[in-house]
């Protein structure tokens, strides 16, 4: 497998707060990885470290090669309208929109024309077993439909990585367990990887590999 995402003396700092100092990693394409530790350890700093969400004090990421810690605000938002897909805990859906059109909606900056969007939209809502709910707004879908509404969401450029902080955070243990496995589905039939954020052994023991963090530092990987 190839490399896909690395990160090389990556840190972060709040003032004197240091949220994450010297994280070494690296994903692979078809991977999917688990980063687990307590509240508060950093692994969601590092979350959004790697995905351009935020800017670090210090150290590098590379995506396929690319180095996009040195990025303007504008060219992150390309990278990762182009590169990446984003899952959260919360599932973010705009509640006046239907589970297609919150799926079509990161579509719109690109100009994409509105067959296109709800092609493309469908398209993905099938791949996550949602077809018959592409009407329903959010108020009307389960938890678990949620947040396949979201993963849905976060397929529509055809990401090379999925990054989720949380994703079965607020789902029942059965529903929180379909997610993950559909996760397993998407990284076999469309060769996706994942990077996991969580603080449940059950969750990372889902994945292939674990990287362990505490007090912002990786302790093992």
């Amino acid at each position: 497998m190839s490399e896909l995402l690395s990160a090389e003396s990556l840190c972060k700092s709040f003032g004197t707060v240091t949220a994450v100092h010297d994280i070494n990693l690296n994903i692979k394409s078809g991977e999917i990885v688990a980063i687990m530790g307590r509240s508060g350890c950093g692994k969601s700093t590092a979350m959004h470290l790697l995905a351009g969400l935020e800017q670090p004090s210090s150290g590098q990421v590379f995506f396929r090669g690319q180095n996009i810690a040195g990025l303007d605000e504008d060219a992150l938002a390309l990278w990762r309208r182009e590169n990446i897909g984003l899952v959260f805990q919360a599932f973010h859906l705009i509640p006046t929109l239907s589970a297609l059109e919150n799926v079509a909606f990161p579509l719109y900056p690109d100009g994409v024309s509105a067959t296109k969007r709800r092609q493309r939209a469908a398209a993905r809502l099938e791949m996550v077993g949602l077809a018959n709910r592409a009407t329903h707004r959010p108020s009307r879908l389960s938890g678990g439909e949620q947040q396949r509404v979201a993963i849905a969401r976060a397929l529509i450029n055809d990401p090379g990585l999925i990054l989720a902080d949380e994703p079965t955070g607020n789902l029942d243990s059965e529903t929180g367990s379909d997610t993950l496995s559909l996760f397993h589905r998407l990284r076999d039939e469309a060769g996706v990887s994942f990077l996991i954020v969580t603080h449940d052994d059950g969750v990372a023991a889902t994945a292939d590999r674990i990287i362990r963090m505490k007090d912002g530092e990786i302790i093992n990987a």
